[in-house]
């Protein structure tokens, strides 16, 4: 890797060469999930279909299902491609890094993509406990009838927000790599971090479910302790 300086066009068409690997692992990624696109379909649908007791989704017009199996394949096409995605992001900052900042690379890309993952399997397991929640709203006068986009749409934003949420510890520990932030600074943050972190798992649970705040807040603020102590240990290692 050269320390020689790169003018803005070099940085331009470095940019457009990783937008253009990225895409194409996104739309390989797609593919295979279009081939698997039932299961993926049946595993979106299934909190649904379990809070409304029921075994379909329903769709209003000719060209939905194609438009939702589309779009479910893309979903988890993204997913399928993150890690490319991952890789193209730090290629692309990894030359304004000094050499110190280069080795967090590698563990940080294996860590994002850990924390990405269980933040899904979070949103996943919190999405059918909202669900109830928002349905039970009125259920005594009011029959829900949600059509199969309206809630994959949600679910799928759902499920992503738990996982970008799950991202900022390695956000945290690259600040403290690059001396902006110290883990004392952190626990002197301690009261300002559990505020923002509920107020920002109050805002990603729409049904304002209390055992769903939890059970976002509750790993957050644990990350965020995990995180101090990383930075304390890790990095004057």
């Amino acid at each position: 890797m050269t320390d020689t300086p790169m003018s803005f066009m070099d940085h331009l068409v470095e940019l457009r060469k990783r937008l253009i690997i990225s895409v194409i692992a996104v739309a390989v990624g797609t593919a295979i999930a279009a081939v698997f696109y039932s299961p993926l379909l049946d595993l979106l649908a299934e909190p649904y279909l379990e809070a409304v007791d029921g075994d379909r989704l329903a769709f209003f017009q000719p060209t939905e299902a194609f438009a939702l199996v589309l779009r479910v394949a893309m979903f988890g096409g993204v997913v399928i491609a993150s890690p490319v995605i991952i890789a193209q992001i730090w290629a692309f900052v990894g030359p304004a890094l000094t050499a110190r900042e280069r080795r967090f690379i590698l563990p940080l890309s294996v860590v994002l993509g850990l924390l990405f993952a269980g933040g899904v399997v979070v949103g996943y397991v919190a999405l059918p406990l909202t669900l109830r929640l928002l349905l039970g709203i009125g259920a005594d006068i009011l029959d829900p009838v949600i059509g199969a986009e309206f809630y994959l749409r949600f679910a799928m934003r759902f499920v992503l927000a738990f996982g970008l949420a799950f991202l900022f510890p390695v956000f945290l520990f690259a600040a403290a790599a690059m001396g902006l932030v110290t883990s004392a600074t952190l626990r002197s943050w301690r009261r300002w971090a559990i505020t923002i972190i509920l107020m920002g798992s109050a805002l990603l649970t729409p049904g304002g479910d209390p055992l769903t705040l939890v059970l976002l807040a509750g790993p957050l603020y644990i990350l965020y302790e995990g995180t101090m102590l990383a930075i304390r240990f890790g990095l004057k290692k």
